[in-house]
């Protein structure tokens, strides 16, 4: 692999973007490496700005369902882009897009389109304290929930102490209303629940947590989730930015059968443009601003372009639900070529698995909740990764992150990253 002309830029990069990047994980700090520069990419295949080759797992961070440059996708945003690219005004391209999400997502009754995953849940969560006239939020250590202020935060001593700032810059009176359960341990959301009691506006989770490697729920925890929420006057909120459309057309809500109050979605939303959206029940939404008092907005939600992009990803998606069938079958082949790896070389690798979702944790833990993802060892997975990138398989620069597989991921694909993964 040649790697000249990302040096150069990356050298460029450093001088003008803070550490050279737009986004913390693409610097490749996290595994000792120097971030490639992408060019293009088409299907499966991202090329770089040295005319490397790779299979790309990491697809845009999800979104990216359809592979890269989908004909039908790319053709609906050309068209969108000829008649302009915003006119921060309603057009009928929002209607028609929330209503796709409502029809595949019915606990969505009302939907919100805005800008990014981040801006979806930071709106939902303003919308949940104002419904329910309540300041407290539950969230989980290892979730990620975006980077707005009151959720960037960390546990302190305890299960029940309430979360000091995970950044600097952000005060801590920002966070005192952010208490951190553990992910998968019921009872230390029942211990929060009896601590701060008619508190606490809602309970906000990744359905699978995606931000921690991808770590599944326990069999009655999210059914408790439920349950416990609607005994204490509080909303239960899925971050679906990365299980949405994912685990299934309808998205980890269909998947477990369990039906939220508010739902976030991002970026797949629009295809990998850049949009996001958060919607739920009809009597709470209806707390937003124009309706109600709770005040959101945005001069680019529902931006003409990225509800093209949008439409056509969901409309072919709905349209061909063998395609998740297909993706399954793919991430179970990348799966079982790690369990192989693992007796073949000895090593302690646990595999995490579900829909088109894979991760490889580098530890001889199940891995069940964040204190054993963080059992597993980085600096293999460092020496796994550069492994793959020389041998053109581009894949998540952090441990922590997950294997994305695409519709346009073909069996030939498959079985060159599974020798890879077994033989490196």
């Amino acid at each position: 692999m040649k790697n000249q002309t990302s040096e150069i830029l990356y050298k460029e990069a450093v001088g003008i973007l803070p550490g050279g990047v737009n986004s913390p994980v693409r610097a490749f700090r996290a595994v000792g490496r120097t971030p490639v520069f992408i060019e293009k990419a088409k299907g499966s295949r991202i090329y770089d700005v040295d005319g490397n080759e790779y299979i790309d797992y990491v697809c845009s961070w999800g979104p990216a369902i359809l592979g890269h440059a989908q004909e039908a996708v790319i053709e609906a945003v050309n068209k969108a882009v000829r008649d302009g690219l915003t006119f921060g005004a309603p057009t009928k391209k929002e209607v028609i897009l929330a209503e796709l999400i409502n029809q595949i997502m019915p606990s969505m009754e009302m939907v919100r389109l805005v800008s990014s995953g981040t801006e979806a849940v930071m709106s939902a969560i303003r919308t949940a304290r104002g419904f329910t006239k309540k300041d407290m939020i539950i969230k989980f250590r290892g979730c990620y929930h975006g980077h707005s202020d009151g959720l960037l935060v960390k546990a302190g001593s305890g299960a029940l102490t309430q979360a000091v700032p995970d950044s600097a810059g952000v005060p801590k009176s920002y966070t005192k209303n952010t208490l951190i359960a553990e992910y998968n341990d019921k009872s230390s959301v029942q211990q929060l629940f009896d601590e701060y009691k008619g508190k606490i506006a809602a309970v906000v989770v990744e359905p699978v947590a995606a931000n921690m490697g991808v770590v599944l729920p326990e069999e009655d925890f999210l059914p408790f989730l439920r349950n416990i929420t609607e005994e204490n006057d509080a909303l239960l909120i899925f971050d679906e930015v990365i299980t949405g459309f994912r685990l299934g057309i309808g998205g980890a809500q269909d998947y477990y059968k369990i039906k939220p109050d508010l739902t976030t979605l991002g970026k797949i939303v629009g295809g990998g443009m850049p949009i996001g959206a958060y919607g739920g029940r009809k009597d709470i939404m209806q707390m937003v601003s124009p309706l109600g008092p709770v005040y959101q907005a945005g001069t680019l939600s529902g931006n003409p372009v990225a509800t093209a992009a949008g439409i056509k990803t969901l409309e072919i998606l709905n349209d061909n639900p063998q395609y998740y069938k297909e993706m399954e079958w793919k991430a179970m082949q990348l799966a079982t070529a790690f369990t192989e790896r693992n007796k073949d070389k000895k090593e302690s690798i646990q595999v995490n698995r579900i829909g088109s979702l894979v991760c490889a944790f580098f530890t001889d833990h199940k891995v069940k909740d964040y204190n054993s993802a963080i059992t597993s060892d980085t600096a293999k997975y460092s020496e796994y990764f550069g492994k793959m990138m020389d041998n053109g398989i581009y894949i998540a620069p952090s441990q922590f992150e997950a294997m994305f597989v695409s519709a346009a991921h073909t069996e030939a694909d498959i079985k060159a990253t599974c020798q890879v993964i077994k033989n490196i």
